[in-house]
């Protein structure tokens, strides 16, 4: 049974760091590209962050830039975002994403961040 759970959301005050974290489960991990992405209030999910199946090549949105950073721990089938100078414009609900190329992709649950006073 394929799982993708996140953890580590929550709220943080403008300018605060949080780390999630995805455990990933059921299939090969280590062949996947992974990624987050998040849903703001009454938008459209975007990507924000994609790492390559060994982990040197990694990309952000525009937004994010300078700011996040993705990684991803293949012995342990863990992938990780790091916010950092978070702003409200960060605030949503964050889910990773699992990249199948030519075979399924899949999602987990998501978890909320908030980023606010």
């Amino acid at each position: 049974q394929v799982q993708l759970v996140e953890s580590g959301g929550g709220v943080v005050q403008p300018g605060g760091s949080l780390r999630l974290s995805c455990a990933a489960s059921g299939f090969a991990f280590s062949t996947y590209q992974m990624s987050w992405y998040r849903q703001a209030p009454g938008k459209e999910r975007e990507m924000v962050a994609l790492i390559s199946t060994t982990g040197d090549i990694a990309n952000y949105a525009n937004s994010v830039k300078g700011r996040f950073t993705i990684s991803r721990d293949n012995a342990k089938n863990m992938v990780y975002l790091w916010m950092n100078s978070s702003n409200a414009e960060d605030t949503g609900v964050y889910y990773c994403k699992g990249l199948g190329g030519l075979l399924e992709d899949y999602w987990g649950q998501g978890t909320q961040v908030t980023v606010s006073l």
